[in-house]
């Protein structure tokens, strides 16, 4: 399903990242890698992935916090004269607190992480997509964007603000064809779709049909089907993938 195509695939290190990682090289893709640190596990991981799937995944490390760090992580990236065909923006941050319990400093972190960061890497890579005519940009959005839930201020207007700028930047673009869209998970089993107690995680199970958690896997396989040319007029299109979530 992307046999050739090039992937930069966000907050690669565990949880869903680390799943499209491999779901994408399961499919033929090649990847760059991202994650904030230098890790020998993480190395090793990625290295045995690529031996498994047959294709190169290079590691890529920045903090999304630090736009010095980012320029020069994606200009290594482009100065290796390959294609990139596909940007995952999966890397973010949780944030749990209500309008009198989350400060201000919190909330700028918060959204440095999951909006400014996202619209910094977008900017880098649409432009070398809309000079070439193609690409594809998945943004990891949350069903905390589309809900109204008091406790997560930071953190579900952070997505939002995503949501919306995933619609804007899709219809800018696509006259060049380059493709944005982005998923709206629900609860994943991931550190990050962890919950503060068991009472908090019953109260969202009940309002999932399902009655479970999602996997990373799932996730990164809808994740794949986006990059991929059998979703070749889809764009500006947020995937709700929460079990019936209501």
């Amino acid at each position: 399903m992307l046999r050739g195509k090039n992937a930069v695939i966000t907050g690669a290190r565990r949880g869903i990242g680390r799943a499209a990682v491999e779901c994408f090289a399961k499919y033929g893709a090649n990847v760059w890698a991202c994650a904030r640190k230098p890790d020998e596990d993480f190395e090793r991981d990625m290295a045995g992935l690529a031996r498994e799937y047959g294709v190169w995944i290079k590691p890529v490390y920045f903090d999304l916090t630090d736009s010095g760090e980012m320029a020069a992580a994606v200009k290594g990236i482009l100065a290796e004269k390959l294609p990139v065909d596909v940007l995952v923006n999966n890397a973010g941050m949780p944030h749990g607190g209500t309008l009198f319990t989350t400060s201000m400093a919190k909330l700028r972190e918060v959204f440095t992480v999951n909006f400014f960061a996202q619209i910094e890497l977008m900017q880098y890579f649409g432009r070398y997509m809309l000079r070439r005519k193609s690409g594809s940009i998945i943004n990891m959005a949350s069903v905390g964007g589309l809900e109204h839930e008091p406790g997560y201020l930071a953190y579900g207007s952070s997505k939002a603000a995503l949501i919306w700028a995933t619609r804007s930047c899709a219809k800018e673009l696509a006259p060049h064809n380059v493709r944005v869209n982005a998923l709206a998970p629900g609860l994943v089993d991931t550190e990050m779709g962890s919950y503060r107690n068991q009472t908090e995680l019953d109260k969202v199970l009940a309002r999932t049909p399902a009655g479970r958690m999602g996997s990373p896997g799932e996730i990164a396989e809808a994740i794949a089907f986006l990059a991929s040319d059998r979703a070749s007029y889809i764009t500006g299109e947020i995937l709700s993938i929460d079990g019936g979530r209501l």
